[in-house]
């Protein structure tokens, strides 16, 4: 019984051990893309928009100044977009602000780039052990609300948080089309399903729980 028990413990720190692997793994390549995007991709269409800025619109008849007008709207836009995906990869805002922070900042973020009513109600007596840990947590909290915005067609999202006897539990409700427990449990294994198995397996690292629940739109 003892050699099962410890074979069992072997295994599951073995487990634990290349999930963590992983995980690692992933977020340093997140850094990479993320300093790529603002040193490479970012600093080519800034110098586009220098280029651009040397023309001189009055020199254009009325079709073209339309054209470039319309060109350097999407320069912009690029821009902005460019660099708010190097910050949502990026992890650096966690070390600036902390989690509270950075989930508000991400969640602020939401509401400018849809129609998606976001609200955050968040503990702020939660404080930083390790910051790993909340590296892991908000990679979830993104994951999720990606999701939700890209699968649920939801007009409300909300967050919350509450701390208590050195527990830290997160709460996030929408409008739209949820997933059950069980929907859960099948769709991470398969092979479209990669996103909500990085939730699993962060989950595990932090030795938490999730839940899914369907609850009616009243109720939120």
């Amino acid at each position: 019984f003892q050699y099962k028990q410890d074979v069992q413990q072997l295994h599951e720190q073995r487990q634990n051990q290349l999930i963590e692997a992983a995980v690692r793994s992933e977020e340093m390549e997140r850094h990479r893309i993320s300093e790529e995007l603002h040193d490479e991709v970012g600093a080519l269409l800034s110098a586009t928009k220098l280029y651009l800025g040397n023309i001189k619109p009055e020199s254009l008849d009325e079709k073209d100044k339309q054209l470039f007008s319309k060109t350097l709207e999407l320069l912009d836009h690029s821009i902005i977009k460019v660099r708010s995906i190097s910050h949502n990869l990026h992890s650096g805002i966690l070390k600036e602000l902390g989690l509270n922070e950075a989930i508000r900042s991400f969640f602020q973020k939401i509401g400018q780039a849809s129609s998606l009513e976001a609200t955050v109600e968040l503990d702020n007596s939660y404080r930083t052990v390790n910051p790993e840990n909340d590296i892991s947590i908000y990679r979830i909290i993104q994951e999720l609300c990606n999701n939700i915005i890209k699968h649920g067609k939801a007009t409300k999202l909300q967050i919350s948080s509450t701390v208590e006897n050195d527990e830290l539990t997160f709460k996030i409700k929408h409008t739209g089309n949820g997933l059950t427990q069980e929907a859960f449990e099948q769709l991470r294994f398969q092979a479209n399903g990669l996103g909500l198995k990085n939730i699993q397996n962060r989950i595990i690292l932090l030795k938490g729980q999730i839940w899914f629940t369907a609850e009616p739109d009243n109720n939120f």
